[in-house]
């Protein structure tokens, strides 16, 4: 970690401890990253050094990830593909780290200038970052420059998950969404926010949800583009392997064929993280071994990423792609971040987007290219309180990075209501 004035390091390092007196250990300390050159040099060597495989042996992806979008993907890398354009996009917003229950938490921090701004913190996933929200945050702050109004404008909050990015690493079990959910509340009141809202996706969204169910002081509610709306038959009979039931309308029956597939045949890197995280060794020695788990994260989304390293302009780019997983490599978190899946499967068995009875209000967006569309009846009973649900046109589950104005709409739309009156 390299905070402002510091000398350039190639990862972050620990910062705070037990040591610190309270002032001190609440105290928020400006960020900034520096790859070295060192650091960027290896990680090409390592790129030209790659020791591949033969192709698969069939014509599509049921065996992973294709070989020839690895060999291209390794291609741009190793030669066209530059970190440093960005790092200076991080480094030109105000980061910030800070100290909550014995963990540096990192975070960037964008106050609008609508002092009626509505505070919002917006968590990442796996295998995101904060990368995943850059392109919202000046939509969302900003709203009058990218058309909307100054009555839709947001400060943003967007930490990295503890073991992710430049947040610290934890050095004992037990950072699950509930730990997670208290630190983000901490954080928010160290900000000095009274009122706010939290959005999130994937593990953002268990996360936020987890922090609805706390109810924290001051949270209005929530956004998932990821919703956990899965009701207690469902999940059993999925769990089971049992045959959907009859009665399903014809959105509830696309709900479980997906949730089916991915059950199936989509969850096998889910599955090695919740038992056997620190057996993925060759992630952290190997990028492209890295880049190649990252990719094949869900189907529709592996795919995306195949077609924009075959040329094609849909989504995310080569360089949103690379600058995510450029952001594991630099930070070495492969392994710390996935000990999240260990961590939260120890202290829990409910499945992932099983309903958890949350109680505040709820907005709900869904991506069509999502793991799974949330069916309007399902969110109804998961979310007494479900203050807006919109079905978008495109997008999957990296929404905020792949479909940002769609996002900032949701945004804007889904909170409309919960936003304090200038007296209030």
């Amino acid at each position: 970690m390299a905070a402002a004035g510091d000398a350039p390091t190639g990862e972050p390092s620990k910062q705070g401890g037990s040591s610190m007196g309270t002032e001190k250990d609440n105290a928020i300390r400006p960020f900034t990253f520096n790859a070295s050159d060192e650091a960027l040099a290896d990680l090409r060597r390592r790129i030209v050094a790659t020791k591949w495989p033969e192709r698969e042996t069939v014509a599509d992806t049921t065996q992973g990830v294709q070989l020839a979008t690895m060999q291209e993907l390794a291609r741009y890398w190793g030669t066209d593909y530059d970190w440093r354009k960005v790092e200076a996009r991080l480094k030109a917003l105000p980061q910030f780290v800070t100290e909550i229950d014995g963990l540096d938490i990192h975070f960037i921090h964008v106050r609008s200038t609508n002092e009626n701004a509505l505070p919002m913190i917006v968590t990442h996933g796996w295998p995101g970052s904060i990368i995943e929200q850059l392109k919202i945050i000046d939509p969302l702050t900003d709203p009058t420059a990218h058309g909307g109004s100054a009555s839709d404008a947001f400060d943003v909050v967007i930490p990295s998950l503890p073991g992710y990015g430049f947040s610290g690493k934890p050095t004992a079990p037990g950072w699950t969404p509930d730990r997670i959910a208290r630190a983000w509340a901490t954080l928010m009141q160290r900000l000095g926010y009274t009122k706010f809202v939290a959005q999130g996706g994937d593990w953002g969204n268990a996360v936020s949800e987890t922090m609805a169910l706390q109810q924290p002081p001051g949270l209005l509610g929530i956004n998932s583009n990821m919703a956990a709306t899965v009701p207690p038959n469902i999940s059993k009979a999925l769990a089971l392997h049992e045959a959907p039931p009859a009665d399903l309308t014809a959105e509830e029956r696309n709900a479980w064929n997906q949730l089916d597939f991915f059950y199936t045949k989509g969850v096998g890197y889910a599955i090695e993280m919740n038992n056997r995280p620190q057996t993925l060794y060759a992630l952290v020695d190997s990028p492209i071994g890295l880049a190649a788990w990252m990719l094949d994260h869900d189907d529709r989304s592996e795919k995306m990423i195949a077609r924009a390293f075959a040329g094609q302009s849909e989504g995310l780019t080569r360089d949103d792609v690379l600058d995510n997983v450029t952001l594991y490599w630099l930070t070495n978190t492969a392994i710390s971040s996935a000990r999240l899946y260990w961590d939260t499967a120890q202290a829990s068995s409910a499945g992932f987007f099983d309903a958890r009875g949350v109680k505040i209000p709820v907005a709900v967006s869904v991506f069509p290219d999502e793991i799974y569309a949330a069916p309007r009846s399902w969110a109804e009973q998961a979310y007494p309180k479900l203050i807006h649900y919109n079905k978008l046109d495109k997008g999957g589950h990296f929404a905020a990075w792949e479909q940002p104005k769609l996002f900032v709409e949701e945004m804007r739309a889904s909170f409309k209501s919960l936003r304090p009156s200038k007296n209030g």
